[in-house]
């Protein structure tokens, strides 16, 4: 006897019909270049709560674009007070800071400064963090110096070098700002938790060791961030010549800055002193060169510093030569890493203050804003955790914060740039070591290891690419696994069968997590456990199922040889089934004929909204039966009992 539910003249039926109807007489889903154009709508032109006259919206959409045009008009003296204080503080750990990351970085060090004038500005206007401090940071740096001294070497063409990083620059914020654009903030979350925090670690010890360099005073250093490289030069300079004045230097100021640190951390109210640390280092270890003429005697020192306004570099961007590609693949690589730190630091501190962050809207500004300043002899800048803590410590209000520090680089660019003449480059060293521990989350990694052992080994992958390989190689390991994990679980979803959980209706569980739940005689309930079902995963879940069949059919031979009441209906739920293509159509086809010559009848249940439509468009609907498409569980349950009631009074 075939299943028709629609039949079925019951109170109990005619509702599971009603819903079935509604399942059945959904719309179609909109197109995807519908949704795109939604979507960016929805970025820089919201929709009003009320109808809107025209004019109108072009000011949200300036809104959008520039949030401070909205929160301006309420902006107070008493705001302007905090955000004065707070950007103060900010530049007397921005300035030393950034002078160290552009050496870093292989550039000379007053490019530092230039990217803690303009790129602060432009995501003033732009942004909408109120805590985050915009500038150079420590790996960014890193992946510019790394990446491009394999095309270009600064020391041998310095000014190439240099085209290059702003072309890179270029590049990046047009990734970033395209991201934004389009919606596509879902691209950084490729680079997982773990991967960030295994890439992390392994670059601030490759940092920690490039810094060996400065420390030490050692005049030839390898260009490879590989530890056994670093560690091989390191020897070999040991071996040959070094100055060890540069070493008690450094470390001297090292473990001053490390000791504010650590006091300001006990005591809140001190939370100035490892803010301010840094330049008050900076300050005295030149004036004691100066006054001791330490550099005479194997000190090394910045010497020749450009200060000025920020130069023009529109003539420097090289669109046309040969590493054109190659800039353009490392200005990618260096936007999802700026804007995965920048947004997990935004968001880290917006949730403190009870506020949410538009991930779309911040990759707009941040890729504005290094379009900008690539113009503007600036390299690539984003959010600083260092620098955004102290600038939350310091009682922020508001992004004016950004503007204040943007400003006092710019005045210490003009007046002060000549002091730091005898600047000594381990002092320089020592303030990027001092900022190195945070980058290292030993206890963010034992707590990956305890949730997901596969999600520790992407970690660990990302941090021994890094420290044995070179940054692309740990990222690399760690994309690869991320997506070897995604294959896995998209190839071979789990299915689970379902039972009734006792003294309920419609509430149906997995059996193996719940015992207690019980399988109702003659019905089998399957769910799949996957957001596609599509080429990948279809085949491997059709067979899948057919062993349930299987296995339920020989469990209840003897007593379907008995009483005739076998397994004679599928209900397979579709509840996390999101999407389906025509591989995944397929496979239902032939599911659905491989068990009605076994004498099983296949009802589906919920199937999710482009999912229905699909089955419509192929007409498996029609080959399954329009009365065996159920809005629930518990529907398609219910119509399976009745007919094995009925086939029960028949006999």
């Amino acid at each position: 006897m075939e299943l028709q539910p629609m039949d079925v003249d019951t109170t109990a039926a005619s509702g599971p019909s009603e819903r079935a109807k509604l399942l059945l007489a959904s719309p179609n889903p909109s197109a995807p270049w519908q949704d795109l154009i939604s979507s960016i709508r929805q970025t820089f032109l919201p929709r009003p709560k009320t109808k809107q006259p025209r004019p109108r919206h072009s000011v949200l959409f300036l809104q959008a674009l520039f949030p401070i045009l909205k929160w301006g008009r309420n902006y107070k003296a008493t705001k302007f007070k905090n955000d004065l204080m707070a950007g103060l503080t900010l530049a007397s750990l921005c300035i030393p800071q950034s002078i160290g990351y552009a050496n870093l970085a292989r550039l000379d060090p007053q490019y530092g400064l230039y990217t803690s004038v303009v790129p602060p500005l432009i995501y003033a206007v732009m942004g909408s963090s109120r805590e985050i401090a915009i500038g150079p940071v420590a790996v960014v740096s890193l992946l510019l110096s790394a990446m491009i001294s394999k095309i270009i070497d600064p020391s041998v063409d310095p000014a190439a070098y240099r085209r290059i990083v702003f072309t890179v620059t270029f590049f990046a914020g047009t990734f970033q700002a395209l991201f934004g654009l389009f919606r596509l903030g879902f691209l950084i979350d490729f680079l997982s938790h773990a991967a960030i925090v295994g890439f992390m670690g392994g670059a601030a010890i490759v940092i920690g060791l490039q810094q060996l360099k400065g420390l030490l005073g050692i005049n030839h250093f390898t260009s490879k961030t590989d530890v056994v490289s670093v560690l091989e030069a390191v020897v070999k300079a040991l071996q040959d010549q070094w100055y060890p004045l540069n070493f008690v230097l450094g470390c001297s100021f090292l473990i001053f800055i490390l000791m504010t640190r650590f006091i300001g951390r006990r005591n809140k109210k001190f939370f100035w002193l490892p803010a301010m640390a840094p330049l008050f280092s900076v300050i005295l270890s030149t004036l004691i060169v100066y006054l001791t003429k330490a550099d005479k005697h194997g000190v090394k020192i910045v010497k020749h510093f450009k200060g000025g306004l920020n130069p023009i570099s529109v003539h420097q961007l090289n669109f046309g030569g040969p590493y054109v590609g190659e800039a353009a693949k490392i200005g990618l690589i260096c936007a999802l890493i700026a804007l995965t730190e920048a947004i997990a630091v935004g968001r880290s501190f917006a949730s403190i203050k009870g506020y949410h962050l538009d991930g779309n809207k911040e990759m707009v500004a941040m890729g504005f804003m290094n379009v900008i300043g690539s113009l503007t002899s600036c390299y690539t800048a984003t959010g600083s955790f260092s620098r955004t803590a102290v600038n939350f410590s310091a009682g922020c209000e508001t992004v004016v914060s950004n503007i204040v520090m943007s400003i006092t680089v710019l005045i210490s660019l003009l007046l002060f740039t000549r002091l730091l003449y005898y600047t000594p480059l381990a002092i320089l060293a020592s303030i990027i070591l001092s900022a190195l521990p945070g980058l290292i989350d030993v206890n963010e990694a034992y707590k990956i290891w305890k949730v997901d052992k596969l999600d520790f080994l992407i970690c660990l992958g990302a941090f021994f690419g890094v420290l044995f390989g070179s940054v692309e190689i740990g990222l690399l390991v760690a994309v690869a696994i991320s997506f070897a994990k995604i294959v896995v679980n998209s190839i071979k979803p789990s299915t689970e069968v379902l039972g009734k959980l006792p003294g309920t209706d419609h509430i149906f569980c997995n059996v193996v997590q719940y015992p207690m739940a019980l399988q109702i005689s003659g019905i089998l309930i399957v769910r799949i456990n996957s957001g596609t079902l599509c080429f990948a995963n279809a085949n491997f879940i059709r067979q899948r199922i057919l062993k349930w069949v299987e296995d339920e059919i020989n469990d209840d031979m003897e007593e379907s040889t008995k009483t005739g009441s076998g397994l004679h209906v599928l209900v397979l739920d579709m509840t996390n089934v999101t999407n389906i293509d025509t591989s995944g159509i397929h496979a239902l086809e032939e599911l659905h004929k491989q068990l009605i010559t076994q004498g099983i009848q296949l009802a589906v249940a919920n199937p999710r909204w482009q999912v229905i439509n699909k089955m419509k468009a192929s007409k498996l609907i029609e080959k399954i039966g329009a009365a065996l498409i159920f809005l629930s569980v518990a529907d398609a349950v219910n119509a399976s009992l009745l007919l094995k009631m009925d086939n029960l009074n028949s006999c």
